[in-house]
């Protein structure tokens, strides 16, 4: 049985009376969220723009987006109040209807978290954020005006809010926020004060406080690294055939990072010492390392590294296992992009030579090389010739490096990037007399065919 009160409500306006009403004030809702949404996408930076080029309702568009925060908080107020309005009415017919019970209250939730989510979610907010600047200038004026007559409201309703919610709360209300400076960048480059690729630059900066140590790092398969075991002889020998500067040195297993090889300290020792120093371990020699988490991010990385003078820090995982490693030119790539040098050139994917070897790129698919010798090659677990190359050795492969797979002989060649990848391998079919002349897995090889081909890269000094 319905209440006095609903009673004389629902008897008081017919229901279709109501349910006009209703849908009128959804719609109502519905405009104030598109207005929300354009607002919200909207930049003081490019207001100003288009009122200096004296687009229709630009000047007040600038005024709103200059306090941008109060409106925002005016129209969710709004919003709100037509929302929960035409869920009250319909509400009273569910009620005439039904009879104040759950059925009523069933009805109403349904129906209107239904009509809500589509007709105030989605579609105007939607319309809003693709059209941000017409529907801005279009709706400015009467925000404005709003914004004149209510904004005390709005204000004291924030007063009350933060008034229970523990902590500070903030003054202008937790709704919106406001990020100008991406648009400022685009807007720049448009007027020619910065190119594209500086806008790049900038924006990159920007996404650096987002990007994480896991995301730049070398992971921990493609890492070279040396044993502990080992000699300086045979670490400047790895030095000069990987092309690198720095090599982290392991224990037991890659897992456990001792410390880090520098070639400077290398070099220094075994050229100015005594000829039994380069015979010495490596452990001697290394310097330690710096671990960092892998969800480390970058911009407070790039800065504890400059602060600290470090070039190279081991990523370690969730498990404690060695995830990667990072220098500071991985972190430089990610705002300038990927770095080179005179010695990376774009090669043919295959190139036939004279004494009927093949080179390859390291990235042709592991299929069309099978195709190019007329052999079945194990496609399992890798795709490309690199990765087949450096399944069968187990480790990451430079150059120099040879290993047999299915009747053909696969020699690492020259390296390309920073970062000191495989780029070409050498491959013939293997015959029965090169087991014993051949190169052994590890072991220099000399390149074949091509003696014009341009010298292998030697170590930058980073």
């Amino acid at each position: 049985m319905t209440t006095p009160l609903l009673a004389a409500a629902a008897t008081g306006l017919p229901d279709l009376q109501l349910l006009v009403s209703a849908a009128g004030l959804v719609v109502l809702a519905g405009l104030i969220a598109m207005t929300e949404a354009a607002l919200a996408a909207v930049s003081p930076a490019r207001a100003a723009e288009l009122a200096r080029d004296g687009a229709r309702g630009a000047r007040t568009l600038q005024a709103v987006a200059g306090d941008v925060v109060r409106h925002l908080n005016l129209l969710l107020l709004l919003r709100l109040l037509a929302e929960l309005t035409a869920t009250t009415l319909v509400a009273l017919v569910a009620v005439d209807t039904f009879g104040a019970g759950w059925r009523a209250a069933l009805v109403t939730a349904g129906a209107m978290t239904v009509i809500s989510f589509v007709v105030v979610g989605v579609g105007p907010r939607t319309i809003g954020r693709q059209h941000a600047y017409a529907v801005g200038r279009a709706v400015a004026p009467l925000v404005r005006w709003l914004g004149r007559a209510l904004n005390p409201l709005a204000s004291l309703l924030i007063l009350i809010g933060n008034a229970v919610t523990p902590g500070r709360g903030f003054r202008e209300g937790p709704f919106a926020t406001q990020v100008e400076l991406r648009e400022l960048v685009d807007l720049a480059e448009q007027r020619g004060v910065v190119e594209h690729g500086e806008r790049q630059m900038i924006h990159s900066v920007f996404a650096l406080g987002d990007t994480i140590a896991r995301e730049v790092m070398v992971p921990r398969t493609e890492m070279v690294w040396i044993e502990e075991r080992k000699t300086l002889a045979q670490a400047l020998v790895l030095f000069l055939r990987s092309g690198f500067s720095r090599i982290p040195v392991i224990g037991e297993s890659v897992d456990d990072v001792l410390g880090v090889l520098y070639l400077k300290d290398l070099i220094r020792r075994t050229q100015g010492g005594a000829p039994e120093d380069s015979q010495l371990p490596v452990a001697e020699l290394m310097r330690p390392a710096t671990f960092v988490p892998e969800s480390k991010p970058v911009d407070d990385l790039l800065s504890e590294m400059q602060a600290a003078r470090n070039h190279l820090v081991i990523v370690v995982d969730e498990y404690g296992g060695t995830g990667g490693l990072v220098t500071i030119e991985d972190i430089l790539e990610e705002i300038v992009g990927e770095i080179t040098d005179e010695y990376d050139v774009e090669r043919p994917p295959v190139e036939h030579l004279d004494d009927g070897a093949v080179r390859v790129t390291a990235r042709l698919p592991v299929e069309d090389l099978g195709e190019l010798f007329d052999t079945e090659l194990p496609t399992d677990e890798v795709e490309t010739v690199g990765g087949l190359l450096a399944q069968s050795l187990g480790r990451v492969p430079i150059p120099g490096a040879a290993v047999e797979v299915s009747g053909l002989q696969l020699i690492a060649e020259g390296t390309t990037g920073r970062r000191n990848r495989i780029d070409t391998v050498l491959v013939h079919r293997a015959e029965s007399t090169d087991t014993h002349d051949g190169p052994g897995r590890g072991d220099h090889a000399e390149p074949r065919g091509d003696t014009n081909r341009s010298e292998e890269r030697q170590p930058a000094d980073a």
